[in-house]
């Protein structure tokens, strides 16, 4: 049977092609052009999942969507957002008002029908787990025979969960090596014994700390609760604690309204806190009092929240090196590594590097819509011998140029673009220096990277920041950091 789908965007090449690309994925797909008129339709069309541009005129995505929740025939309806402007305030706005997921423009027409087809797969199983459970209460008298019937439905759920985990690309942790396998076997172990202890990844950018993150949640019983992930070194310290612990309208200038904070959005579900290294020491304090005690104020609250949350942090710095220099609170760091898993940099694991590569062409092809090509052996040799200072990450931008650039055709070594600068095939982490030379602290070894890659640019930090795969807030506050103590020297 086809789902329906309702999309609502105000620009006609967006709208036109949201819905020729659902409708080729089977379903069944109406459109409006404004928020009013969305509404309209939606009292007479009832569909299964609401797609909704947020910037629109008169009525916006947003506006629209607090009048979907306002009504009782159209409230439990999933709604995803459509942006091209995916900030932190959108994301905050959106999940309040009721979104449960975002969609950025411009976007790829695999992403677009996996998410749509999850959200809908998880809106139909959880009303048949509604009306099962209803059943059960009624028919079933004795408590074996509900446990049974109980744990058939878990089973169900777990199927969901595995759709999840290939949404997020836990498939991208490919290989056959003892590093990565000791990674998913830590992965299973968590998702056995169920979601009460916090885990603390660590690895250096581009391992994939988040895909990690991600399928323990996914792959948990609290699967049917939010993932909500939070980059501690993007947001100032002020916006963070009412962002994780919410707060009362009228706290603060600008606080025209309650919001219960990502605490209370993850209830009963995870949240994911990255680079929890970068968090200022008193909100740590704050961190570990809700951790300790399962509660949270909000800012000018006067009654503490019980809240269910899964707390899984994770950092690419050595947080023993942060407490031993008065960065990080030794107590936080023990109540986060209750469960600690370690995600191994690529040069760790050069034999899952082909394997890796494979995968990538694969998947990328697909997306593509292109031939699937073969790797040639002078091509494999340079991808198994370079360092990868941006781990998984940068092997899979490689393969995705290398793609561009071969036209579908067998993939040559003049195809790959390899090092700081992407512009010539080499073994080396730049121009200026081999791998081997890095320094053996992390800390250091991240600022040669950072002024090597601003020297790479120009001294342009969006760009150093894309080449390294990190936030350019923490370039910004690395060099402050170190123009400080070159003043104090």
């Amino acid at each position: 049977m086809k789902r329906k789908v309702l999309v609502v965007d105000d620009q006609r090449e967006s709208l036109i092609g949201l819905a020729t690309i659902l409708k080729m994925d089977g379903h069944d797909v109406q459109t409006a052009t404004d928020g009013a008129d969305g509404l309209r339709l939606a009292s007479t069309f009832l569909p299964d999942l609401f797609l909704l541009d947020v910037a629109m005129p008169v009525m916006d995505g947003f506006e629209m969507c607090r009048q979907l929740k306002a009504d009782p025939t159209l409230k439990d309806i999933p709604v995803l957002f459509i942006t091209a402007h995916f900030d932190q305030e959108n994301i905050v706005e959106g999940f309040r008002l009721g979104g449960v997921d975002y969609i950025s423009k411009p976007f790829r027409k695999e992403e677009l029908c996996m998410r749509v087809a999850t959200h809908l797969q998880l809106r139909h199983t959880v009303k048949a787990l509604q009306e099962k459970n209803k059943m059960l209460e009624r028919e079933i008298a004795q408590k074996e025979a509900l446990s049974k019937e109980r744990d058939q439905l878990s089973d169900r759920m777990s199927v969901m969960s595995e759709m999840e985990i290939k949404r997020w690309g836990i498939a991208g942790f490919v290989g056959q090596s003892t590093a990565i396998k000791e990674v998913l076997n830590g992965i299973e172990r968590l998702q056995q014994v169920g979601m009460t202890t916090s885990v603390l990844i660590t690895g250096e950018s581009g391992t994939g700390k988040e895909l990690v993150a991600r399928a323990l949640h996914f792959g948990s019983d609290r699967t049917m609760g939010a993932f909500v992930p939070m980059n501690c070194a993007a947001i100032s310290g002020e916006l963070a604690e009412s962002l994780l612990f919410g707060h009362k309208k009228g706290a603060f200038t600008g606080a025209d309204r309650d919001w219960g904070g990502y605490f209370t959005l993850a209830d009963g579900g995870t949240l994911f806190l990255d680079e929890i290294g970068d968090m200022p020491l008193d909100l740590q304090a704050k961190l570990l009092r809700v951790l300790e005690e399962g509660a949270v104020l909000p800012i000018g609250g006067h009654k503490e929240k019980v809240v269910d949350v899964r707390v899984v942090a994770a950092t690419n710095v050595k947080l023993e090196d942060a407490i031993a220099q008065g960065r990080f609170r030794q107590d936080l760091y023990f109540r986060l590594a209750g469960f600690p898993i370690r995600v191994p940099p690529l040069r760790d694991r050069t034999e899952d590097i082909p394997l890796l590569a494979q995968h990538f062409v694969t998947l990328l092809a697909n997306e593509m819509g292109i031939p699937i090509p073969d790797i040639s052996d002078a091509a494999m040799t340079l991808l198994v011998r370079y360092a990868y200072p941006g781990n998984v990450r940068e092997l899979k931008n490689a393969i995705e140029r290398a793609l561009i650039e071969s036209g579908g055709n067998i993939i040559e070594s003049q195809h790959l673009h390899l090092g700081v600068g992407a512009e010539t095939v080499t073994t080396d982490i730049s121009t200026k220096g081999s791998f081997d030379d890095l320094p053996l602290n992390m800390e250091q070894a991240e600022w040669v990277l950072i002024q090597r890659a601003m020297a790479q640019t120009d001294g342009n930090v969006a760009k150093a920041a894309q080449l390294l795969g990190i936030n350019r807030m923490k370039i910004h506050r690395r060099l402050t950091v170190e123009k400080q103590n070159a003043t104090v020297s």
